[in-house]
């Protein structure tokens, strides 16, 4: 049995709950503002708080990975959560290009 140690195992956790995040304000976004029946008059307040509330934990998560993996030398898990900074930013700057 491989045994990995707390800063590696904490790094594997990290990650998978920041892809997990990630996931869940994509698809929140999409079935709420892309694919509805009709379009709201007015913002879903809860929904947008939500996903606030979401991309503050995904950016807190990211940078915690960020930090530990620079600390230890985790060039796999540096260059990982340095994408997920990345696709972050990307997402919000479409979001925002599209919805204004």
């Amino acid at each position: 049995m491989l045994i990995r140690s707390g800063k590696v195992q904490f790094l594997f956790w990290t990650a998978f709950f920041a892809v997990m995040l990630y996931l869940w304000l994509i698809t929140i976004g999409v079935q709420t503002f892309v694919l509805p029946d009709e379009m709201p008059l007015e913002m879903p307040q809860n929904v947008v708080t939500l996903m606030f509330i979401l991309y503050g934990l995904f950016i807190v998560i990211v940078l915690a990975g960020t930090v530990i993996s620079a600390m230890i030398d985790n060039k796999f898990y540096r260059n990982f959560f340095g994408t997920m900074i990345i696709i972050g930013l990307v997402s919000v700057l479409a979001a925002k290009g599209m919805f204004g």
